[in-house]
């Protein structure tokens, strides 16, 4: 007898054919072992050779100072009432810059002459009596001791009177200077009170570049010490550098000496603050061996100036100290660095110690 199911089952009969086909192609995929992926692979790296430069000269920028540069500040404290002057603005020696407000100064002044005013009556009167006791002293009415004590009175009173006088003169000194004045010509290269700033004694308000000398300041590399003499750069022209001064040790966070040098010539198209270019020549027994590196090798990550060479196929750093620095190379020194020495010279800022590279050679760059 024929089943009534079967002409139901009969368009499923050829899918269910095609899935038994494709069944054992699928578990055969999954018994495969996976292909090795392309990040496993050593990465290319373009390398570039070390040149070693033969120079003894050093290039670095420097700022235009003044040679004297004074802090402004108030003898006095109290608030700030009034500022005349802004950063930049040339000044004349005596000018008003700031003043305070003098209230609580003037009432110092009027309490200390009132103290001198009680002093001085009171030595007024000591003497009154010291005239009346020497005239009873002669007529035998009264005793050498009484006269001595009155005498020391006087003498007392009369020291009252000048230490009164002399804090007189103090408050009157204090209120003069509720006034900052300009010690001399110059220009104000930063001004930082405020009206309404209530500032302390010497606190500095602003910084005064005195008319005179210029000079400029160069911070050395740690191992290079500041050279006597050096010039500075300003287009075709050449000014002489003497050295001035050199700091006592070297500045613990940049490892560098702070150097001032003496322009030996006038340099008036140039405003204080200006970046400049320096030259030095380095004594033989400083001269260190400098080499010259694409910029792009450079890697300054928070942990100072560093290249990267192939050690065994692995990427490595190797820290140096940046001597020079333009827009396509850099000159570098440092322990371990020999002329011809190969260096990674691009994406360098990509890599990490241990990382795998192969060297980039046109034989075997697919």
């Amino acid at each position: 007898m024929q089943s009534p199911f079967r002409p139901l089952l009969k368009p499923f009969l050829p899918l269910a054919a095609l899935l038994l086909l494709i069944l054992p192609l699928l578990t055969g995929c999954q018994d495969q072992a996976p292909e090795p992926s392309a990040t496993d692979a050593p990465r290319w790296v373009k390398t570039a050779p070390l040149s070693a430069s033969s120079a003894h000269t050093l290039s670095l920028t420097g700022v235009l100072r003044a040679r004297y540069e004074t802090p402004l500040a108030f003898r006095v404290s109290g608030q700030i009432a009034t500022r005349h002057v802004d950063a930049g603005q040339r000044v004349n020696q005596g000018e008003v810059l700031f003043t305070l407000d003098p209230s609580d100064l003037e009432e110092s002044l009027a309490a200390a002459r009132a103290e001198l005013a009680a002093a001085e009556a009171a030595l007024d009167v000591a003497e009154a009596d010291l005239s009346r006791d020497r005239k009873l002293l002669e007529k035998g009415y009264l005793s050498r001791q009484a006269f001595e004590r009155a005498e020391l009175g006087v003498r007392e009173n009369r020291t009252r009177r000048e230490a009164a006088s002399a804090r007189v003169t103090q408050a009157r000194n204090a209120l003069e200077h509720a006034s900052l004045r300009a010690e001399a010509d110059g220009v104000l290269i930063d001004v930082s009170g405020e009206p309404g700033q209530v500032v302390g004694v010497g606190q500095a308000v602003a910084r005064l570049a005195q008319e005179g000398p210029r000079e400029v300041e160069v911070n050395f590399p740690a191992r290079s010490r500041p050279p006597q003499t050096g010039e500075l750069l300003v287009g075709e022209r050449r000014i002489p550098l003497t050295r001035r001064e050199v700091a006592g040790a070297a500045d613990p966070a940049s490892r560098t000496w702070r150097a001032r040098y003496r322009l030996e010539a006038p340099l008036e198209e140039r405003s204080l603050g200006d970046v400049v270019q320096t030259r030095f020549t380095l004594p033989d027994a400083t001269a260190q061996a400098r080499f010259q590196v694409p910029v792009a090798a450079l890697d300054e990550r928070g942990e100072g100036p560093r290249l990267w060479q192939v050690v065994e196929g692995e990427a490595q750093p190797l820290p140096v100290t940046l001597e020079q620095v333009t827009r396509e190379h850099a000159w570098v020194s440092g322990d371990g660095l020999e002329a011809g020495q190969a260096v990674i010279s691009l994406g360098t800022h990509l890599l990490t110690a241990g990382m795998a590279v192969r060297p980039l050679d046109a034989k075997e760059a697919p």
